[in-house]
Formats: structure tokens, sequence, C-alpha cells
């Protein structure tokens, strides 16, 4: 066998050598995949929050619930 072939595997109870960019690749999958998560977190508080005092304000026996946008 050629040198080369012997040094790419690695030895019992070594652990493989990964590529430079391995170990960056992952982190920003994680780090995509933190912001998505956070993304949606914000968006379903936002909804949640909106739905309560909507709730709130019907609960108390208003009609006119709707949010009136000012005019700009």
């Amino acid at each position: 066998m050629s040198r080369s072939k012997l040094e790419s595997k690695p030895e019992r109870g070594e652990k493989p050598k990964s590529q430079p960019g391995d170990n960056r690749r992952g982190a920003i999958a994680g780090l995509i995949i933190a912001i998505l998560i956070l993304g949606v977190g914000w968006w379903l508080a936002r909804d949640l929050t909106a739905a309560s005092k909507m709730q709130d304000c019907l609960m108390s026996g208003r009609s006119n619930c709707n949010v009136i946008e000012p005019a700009r």
C-alpha cells in the first residue's frame, strides 16, 4: 500500500481528522437553526398576544374590538 492511503485512515482509538471547514459548517447550521427558532418564537408570541387582547376585549362585552390603524 502507498503511504498516503495509510495516513488517511485513523488508527484504532483515534478520531478521524476532520476537514477545516467541517466545524464551521456545523456551527453555521446551528446558528441558522437557532435564528429560525427565535424567529418562530417571536412571531408566535406576537400572534398569541394579539389573540389574547382580542379575547379580553370580547369577554368584557365590547363589540368594536377591531384595531383601527390611524390614517397617515
